[in-house]
């Protein structure tokens, strides 16, 4: 079975969030199945400059009134298909924002035009010899694949739309209808009419044969009005085809035993040997060598994310003698608020603001516990990081953290299956109590070894969901 894959991002090529790192890690995941993927994605600066040995497999005449290239080309693993479109893609800035941290003012332009190559690709010869059985887009920037291949020779071939964050969804005002090359009756509530507006995302969910989420909660959250972002009536009367799948890990690339980026290796049966990266991350973030648990913050700072919450308990958490050190940028408030924090308790919370990939494995690898206090979470990577690396997550009740954590509440604990912390309500007394519920039982280091222990023998790899997305796959072609 030959599947084309279409995002926005990849990993390790191109990453702004967990999208990247999925669309780079699933197509491995799912070759034990006899499943082949090839990744679609723009090619942006970035992603041509770390592709050295590419070819051109194929050409689309007139994209938007460009001509654009089809270039094949292998990295980790990855089989990829890169949009050449100069005009489109070559930008200063990142792979959505200009170097000032605005939006393109073309943006829907530069994606409408990568699910328009994905459709000839799936209907005509543009990369000769090969055309995939079906394809499976991820989140707005892909999401009109399937609503030109509706229009096109591909509209019997089934579709997959992944929704990895219902929030961004794509919305353009009506006057961009005329250039997206999509015949009149497009301008509807059954493709891409929504509030008078044109909706990359709304067009997908429409079309799609199939959707998907990246956790089975988040799937039932998504019907409701709190956590559906206006679309929860569409997707209500797409209930039959929408499926929640849990996201794993590269348990390859994220292993303690072997992860280039910490100090020490270590495993479940070394856990001692992390104290070396615990060494290191203080002196990383210059914090003093006290003996409290240090909290472990990876994240963009952002009200979704809850970091409005983190920067109201951060006082308490060193009163009750705890540190803190925090990788992420965001909100320019929520920066200055935690940098303010960390100003406060110089040694015992320290920041860096960006995104550091070889620091974020370290602050895994030496941090006692990661806090994830979202107000809703799709899925959450860093979670997962955390129970691979003995990094015992606390984390707010919603979406994927409540599928992948198990509260460590006295039956579970007596049970001896608990792998963290949950709290709800999210707000910041609910954060604050599970801080201090994760304080008492790191008092008991024979407690806080078996949650560590029992979060790293926990099964975070692609194995599971990768079986549920071949499974999917197989019944959208059995149906014909």
């Amino acid at each position: 079975m030959n599947i084309l894959s279409v995002a926005s991002e990849v990993f390790p090529l191109v990453k702004t969030g967990g999208l990247a790192d999925v669309v780079g890690a699933l197509p491995a995941a799912l070759l034990p199945h006899g499943i082949r993927t090839r990744t679609l994605v723009p090619g942006y600066p970035a992603v041509l400059h770390k592709l050295k040995k590419r070819k051109a497999v194929g050409g689309i005449g007139n994209l938007f009134g460009h001509p654009a290239t089809v270039l094949a080309a292998e990295l980790d693993g990855l089989d990829l298909l890169v949009l050449d479109q100069p005009v489109l893609y070559d930008r200063d800035g990142g792979p959505y924002l200009d170097p000032t941290g605005r939006d393109y003012p073309d943006n829907f332009r530069r994606f409408a035009a990568l699910s328009l190559a994905a459709a000839e690709i799936a209907g005509d010869d543009v990369v000769a010899g090969w055309k995939p059985d079906i394809v499976h887009v991820h989140d707005w920037q892909a999401a009109l694949t399937p609503v030109y291949m509706r229009f096109g020779s591909a509209r019997n071939m089934p579709t997959v739309l992944t929704i990895h964050n219902i929030a961004f969804q794509g919305q353009f005002g009506a006057s961009i209808f005329p250039e997206l090359s999509l015949p009149p009756e497009a301008f509807s509530m059954q493709f891409v009419e929504y509030y008078g507006d044109v909706g990359f995302l709304k067009g997908g969910l429409q079309t799609a044969t199939a959707i998907t989420t990246v956790s089975p909660s988040y799937a039932h959250e998504i019907l409701t009005p709190e956590f559906g972002m206006g679309m929860e009536g569409l997707l209500a009367s797409r209930a039959a085809d929408l499926t929640g799948i849990v996201n794993g890990i590269d348990v390859d690339t994220w292993n303690p035993e072997t992860d280039p980026h910490i100090a020490r290796n270590y495993g479940p049966t070394k856990i001692k040997q992390r104290a070396a990266n615990r060494e290191a991350l203080e002196e990383r973030f210059g914090l003093d060598k006290s003996s409290g648990p240090i909290f472990c913050v990876i994240s963009r700072l952002t009200w979704q994310k809850g970091m409005d919450l983190l920067a109201e308990v951060a006082d308490d958490v060193v009163a009750r003698g705890g540190k803190l050190v925090v990788l992420g940028s965001g909100d320019r408030a929520l920066e200055g608020a935690l940098m303010a924090a960390a100003s406060r308790h110089r040694g015992r919370i320290g920041m860096v603001t960006g995104y550091d990939e070889p620091l974020s494995h370290l602050m895994q690898a030496g941090a006692d516990a990661i806090l994830i206090p979202s107000r809703f979470e799709p899925c959450g990577l860093t979670q997962l990081y955390g129970l691979r690396y003995g990094c015992v997550p606390i984390v707010a009740r919603t979406g994927g953290l409540t599928d992948t954590v198990i509260d460590a509440n006295e039956a579970a604990l007596s049970a001896r299956v608990a792998t963290g912390f949950q709290f709800h309500p999210v707000n910041a007394d609910g954060l604050r109590l599970a801080i201090r519920r994760a304080m008492r039982a790191y008092s008991e280091p024979k407690v806080w070894a078996r949650l560590q222990n029992q979060g790293m023998k926990s099964d975070v790899s692609w194995a599971k969901s990768a079986e549920r997305y071949a499974s999917l796959y197989s019944g959208l072609l059995a149906k014909g």
